[in-house]
């Protein structure tokens, strides 16, 4: 055919650059072409293999975004007073100032849909006021248990649910975690909502994801990824086990789901990272196995209770460990245990590093954190710890967590009096008597010293070097000696600064 309808343009066309073509689509088409020069060449027919597409084994989410999303709810909160102003996932307002946009601009059309959301005009907010604002959230039972964000319904004076569909319900807050930044919300009266499943295998590193949300209100959006990371420590959370995902995740998708291939909630979006309050591709969320001890603890009695081991704790160096004998860096050094805890009761003291908990290796102190706090109060746990050159084993009975004590700050202790007769040492810094509390205070450090590198400033107090208490440079001077004569390298130094215990490596020149 095509060759066919050359040789015909070449006998009628000739030379002409227009032609009437009559006959298209029922109409008449009219061409403008330099048509000679395309009727001058014979085109070339191009086999039909040349030019499939090649076969592509993406997947197709479809099918998955059908079967979930009827369980993906948005959740809208109203409360007395201006939404706090935090840079999360969603359920926070966000203050945009937006110019007026001219007729034909193709912002317009969206701000007059959606400016409101943004703040009276496009403005932000003129004064505080009541807020509304919305989030997400997703159901884990079939009569109306469905999980979000704390910081999506804190404050709230009424929560609705909205359905896929557009049907809304009234909800109440069963309970809040504000720990791990989840909560539950329940509708009453029902008892056949279709739900979604906590998935019980951890996600790995660069599996698929499907995030689904509310994201600036618009309700029912979803976006894919892969999970970027595990094991994330976010600033200013108190809890440190976040998935990071590459799914756009925005303003409103907090307390939405992130799906796997299979259609289980590995996650629960909570926040982003972004500066400038929209996706980088940078998420976080909450791991489903966290989601599922919350949740269940909330559905049952409305709180959640941790396990207290009541120790102060950091991180072990390698310097640390080099001047303990620990074969590793890992484990978390206790700094001071609180007087009359479980763990003061068991004989943990200051220096001690505990190294498991039952049978699991702990490699640093947030870790120990999160793997107390995930026991029931009242249980019995064998703690193993390093102390002297060697391990030993304990049995500890845990408490129940203070939440309200535990996010109390830690008193500094009293300014010391005007220390007096500085004397130098052989390590680059120069003590004097603490008058105000026990050991010796650094009143001067040579900038490069060893000392300076490993964090020692003045003010700090030296309390013990390798667990031996100090109370003069004679002390200091002799516990260095001691430990070249053993045949190591490296001093454990307790220090305390503004009232908090700190434990370094401080390597010793030859």
């Amino acid at each position: 055919m095509q060759k066919s309808f050359s040789a015909t343009a070449r006998k009628w066309i000739g030379a002409s650059a227009l032609a009437i073509i009559a006959g298209i689509g029922g109409g008449t088409a009219i061409v403008a072409a330099t048509l000679p020069s395309i009727a001058q060449t014979e085109p070339k027919v191009v086999p039909a293999a040349q030019i499939s597409a090649p076969q592509i084994n993406a997947p197709n989410f479809a099918d998955l975004v059908d079967a979930v999303k009827p369980a993906v709810v948005s959740i809208v909160v109203q409360g007395g007073r201006n939404a706090p102003n935090a840079l999360r996932g969603g359920g926070r307002q966000f203050q945009f100032n937006f110019p007026d946009l001219p007729d034909g601009h193709p912002f317009k059309d969206f701000m007059d849909q959606f400016g409101h959301q943004f703040g009276e005009d496009g403005q932000g907010p003129k004064q505080p006021r009541r807020f509304e604002a919305a989030g997400s959230g997703f159901a884990i039972s079939a009569d109306g248990y469905f999980v979000t964000n704390n910081h999506v319904v804190e404050d709230a004076d009424k929560v609705t649910v909205i359905f896929d569909d557009g049907t809304e319900k009234d909800a109440k807050v069963v309970g809040t975690d504000a720990k791990t930044d989840l909560a539950v919300v329940k509708i009453d009266g029902v008892t056949d909502l279709p739900f979604v499943k906590l998935a019980e295998t951890p996600a790995r590193v660069g599996e698929w994801v499907v995030a689904v949300g509310n994201p600036f209100g618009l309700g029912g959006t979803v976006t894919a990824g892969i999970v970027s990371a595990r094991g994330r420590d976010l600033a200013g959370s108190a809890y440190g086990d976040f998935l990071q995902i590459d799914a756009a995740v925005n303003t409103g998708n907090s307390g939405g789901p992130a799906f796997n291939l299979q259609g289980e909630v590995i996650g629960v979006n909570t926040a982003i990272y972004s500066p400038n309050g929209g996706s980088v591709g940078i998420a976080f969320a909450i791991p489903a196995h966290v989601v599922q001890q919350v949740a269940d603890q909330l559905i049952k009695s409305g709180m959640v209770t941790r396990g207290f081991l009541g120790v102060g704790i950091q991180d072990v160096t390698a310097d640390i460990a080099q001047s303990i004998g620990l074969p590793a860096a890992k484990g978390a050094l206790v700094t001071e245990p609180t007087k009359g805890s479980p763990a003061d009761r068991a004989g943990l003291k200051s220096g001690d590093v505990i190294t498991t908990v039952d049978d699991h290796e702990v490699l640093n102190a947030l870790d120990l954190s999160r793997t107390i706090s995930a026991k029931v109060p009242g249980t019995a746990v064998s703690i193993t710890y390093w102390r002297d050159g060697k391990a030993n084993t304990v049995s500890v009975k845990l408490d129940k967590l203070d939440e309200k004590k535990a996010a109390e700050p830690e008193k500094a202790a009293p300014a010391p009096a005007e220390p007096q007769g500085p004397v130098p040492t052989s390590v680059g810094i120069t003590l004097v008597p603490n008058a105000g509390g026990d050991g010796l205070l650094v009143q001067d450090i040579d900038p490069n010293s060893v000392a300076a590198d490993k964090g020692l400033t003045v003010g700090d107090a030296i309390l013990e070097v390798n667990n031996q208490k100090v109370t003069s440079v004679d002390d200091f001077e002799n516990a260095l000696k001691a430990i070249k004569e053993q045949g190591r390298s490296t001093a454990l130094i307790k220090t305390q600064r503004d009232g908090a215990v700190l434990f370094l490596g401080l390597p010793l020149a030859e």
